[in-house]
């Protein structure tokens, strides 16, 4: 008898531990459904912290509408996914649904969006009372903080860091390689990131770090590690290479010593290739790297690096196609531009100095002096007088509007300079536009030009492939030399088509690396509102005698429709690559020099051209 009160207690033990996974399962399903739910509203409607009034009536236009557009959506797709499931009683369940949901989303999306305009006219008071205390911001956090261009260094150094050391940059011991903002350019940095040094590491720093690093890697410190004696070697190699000042020089020049110099030399490093096709040289410090430059000059790297895959591990072309699009990810783009950003407003910094320390009118003067003196310079290159403009306004327009916003009642003008900055970016958008289109079309028919000129080529080559005598043969070389020019001549026309898109591009970034460059120095934390300001009217100082004497050269029309200047740049812009990739010292003087002499070359050839049939005659 006391058997089935055992087995009764024996079913509910068994049952206890399945109901209770069964409550969690439950508990889970609901949990997820509430989290997707979540997402689905979170994606449709904004819900995150107004910056002011202004922002919260655009979130609140923003949900609004997309709950209309959800809403007429899902009344057309429901019953067109309920006949498919369940033939007539799934459409009219499916429009059932549609119809509640073509109503729900709007008055939930009007909802949201009332509420998100109301939160920000509640935020408008701490808005202007945070603009005006010159606090920044956050898109990220939704909170308005003190911004600070020394700690927005150190930062763009750590990330840098640790970027560097994600992609294989480390010690020969695996800590991440240190890096330094203003370090210097080098060819290659390897043997750096395994001593764990800056490229602007002195003599003794080297030192201390090759017998820190090799301290850690001995092979006899360690026995469990299968490569500590090949990271040994490599540490001692790089270190054999950077004591030496003459063999590091030549490392810092032309990269690692045993690189084929045959290679080197056809090597074209894209941002001394841009550097000297718009002269950019000398305006550098104002604009840090082009992006064109700097971002041909990662895809090159990047292309390099998966070829080598290629060749080591057998890669297949989709494998090493995703391996170069790992290689250039958007993070490290936008922490590229970051610190690019950061460069320009410490330059900036350091340039307006004498401005920000002048004690009298005497000073002043000097310092416009300079600023005019360092213009005409600029004007004297080829494109300065683009840059100028370019620049000049920029910096006027993001100083005036600074000083607007802090100076004048209700910051009139400061939405003033900000509408003229509206406006000229409209415009310069137009241009970027039309440029794209222009150079698309012109490459498409010059492209057109030469496969026709190759195919009537190939057609005449088999014509006369049979039977041809030796002269025919000659004749036949004649005509694939004529053929191969007009194909180059074709090429050659599209390039001003080319550079004017270029220039259009360039325009777009230097603009909008200088409007971030600016805020950042003017929004530093770190000094005094009054010095804020004070930075703010020197900007505007040099953006007036930039853009003044730019636009007296006619940089505001810019073109670039000279073909001998184009080639002639073109032809040194290559030279002096394949020099430097070689380890020659070529200046900036040299290539302007270069560039003179090499069209003066060009127009003699072609007054001799010209003259030459004359002279026969006589």
């Amino acid at each position: 008898m006391d058997s089935k009160p055992e087995t009764r207690q024996d079913e509910v033990a068994v049952a206890a531990p399945a109901a209770v996974a069964g409550k969690d399962q439950e508990q889970q399903d609901m949990d997820e459904d509430l989290q997707e739910a979540s997402e689905v509203f979170n994606s449709l409607f904004s819900t995150r912290r107004p910056k002011d009034g202004w922002a919260g009536l655009s979130s609140g236009l923003k949900s609004a509408t997309k709950g209309t557009v959800a809403g007429v959506a899902s009344l057309i797709a429901q019953p067109i996914a309920g006949a498919q499931e369940g033939g007539v009683k799934g459409f009219f369940g499916g429009l059932a649904t549609g119809v509640a949901s073509a109503v729900a989303l709007p008055v939930t999306g009007i909802c949201v969006g009332a509420y998100q305009v109301g939160r920000g006219v509640a935020n408008s008071v701490e808005a202007v009372n945070s603009t005006k205390a010159g606090m920044q911001w956050d898109q990220e956090k939704r909170e308005w903080i003190f911004y600070y261009l020394n700690k927005d260094k150190a930062e763009v150094e750590e990330l840098e860091a640790a970027l560097k050391a994600e992609k294989a940059g480390t010690t020969a011991s695996g800590d991440a390689a240190k890096m330094d903002l203003n370090e210097k350019k080098v060819k290659d940095r390897e043997f750096y990131d395994l001593l764990g040094v800056s490229t602007n590491a002195s003599a003794g720093d080297i030192k201390k770090a090759y017998y820190k690093e090799a301290r850690k890697c001995h092979p006899d410190k360690c026995i469990g590690d299968p490569e500590a004696a090949a990271k040994f070697q490599a540490l001692g190699h790089a270190y054999q290479i950077l004591s030496n000042e003459q063999t590091r020089a030549n490392y810092d020049k032309n990269g690692k010593p045993d690189s084929n110099s045959s290679d080197a030399a056809a090597e074209i490093d894209p941002l001394v290739f841009f550097a000297v096709m718009f002269g950019s040289h000398l305006v550098e410090p104002y604009v840090g790297e082009l992006w064109i430059a700097s971002t041909a000059d990662t895809m090159m790297k990047d292309a390099m690096e998966q070829q080598q895959a290629m060749d080591m591990e057998n890669m297949t072309e989709e494998d090493a196609a995703e391996f170069l699009t790992s290689k250039t990810s958007n993070e490290e783009m936008m922490l590229k531009q970051r610190k690019r950003e950061v460069k320009c407003a410490f330059n900036l910094r350091d340039k307006i100095m004498p401005y920000m320390e002048a004690k009298d009118e005497a000073d002043l003067q000097s310092f416009k002096t300079s600023i005019e003196e360092e213009a005409t310079k600029i004007a004297d290159t080829s494109f300065g007088a683009t840059f100028l403009v370019t620049i000049g306004f920029a910096l006027q327009v993001e100083g005036e509007e600074f000083l607007g916003f802090q100076n004048t009642a209700l910051g009139v003008g400061g939405h003033a300079a900000r509408w003229r900055k509206t406006k000229k970016n409209t415009q310069n958008n137009w241009k970027l536009m039309g440029a794209g289109i222009n150079a698309a079309t012109t490459g498409r028919k010059a492209m057109k030009e030469v496969e026709a000129a190759q195919r009537s080529m190939e057609e005449k080559r088999t014509r006369d492939a049979i039977g041809s005598t030796e002269t025919e043969k000659e004749d036949q070389s004649g005509m694939d030399e004529e053929q191969a020019k007009l194909a180059a001549q074709k090429l050659e026309e599209t390039i001003p088509a080319l550079l004017e898109l270029a220039w259009a591009i360039n325009i777009r970034d230097i603009t909008r690396t200088l409007k971030h460059a600016c805020k950042k120095l003017f929004s530093d934390a770190e000094v005094p509102m009054v010095t804020r300001i004070q930075r703010a009217e020197a900007i505007r100082l040099i953006g007036d005698e930039f853009y003044n004497i730019g636009k007296a050269r006619g940089g505001e029309k810019y073109t670039v429709k000279d073909a001998a200047d184009i080639k002639a740049r073109a032809e040194v812009a290559v030279m002096t690559t394949m020099a430097k990739a070689q380890g020659q010292e070529v200046s900036e003087d040299d290539t302007e020099e270069m560039i003179k002499q090499a069209k003066n070359m060009r127009a003699d050839r072609a007054k001799e051209g010209g003259g030459g049939g004359g002279s026969d005659e006589k």
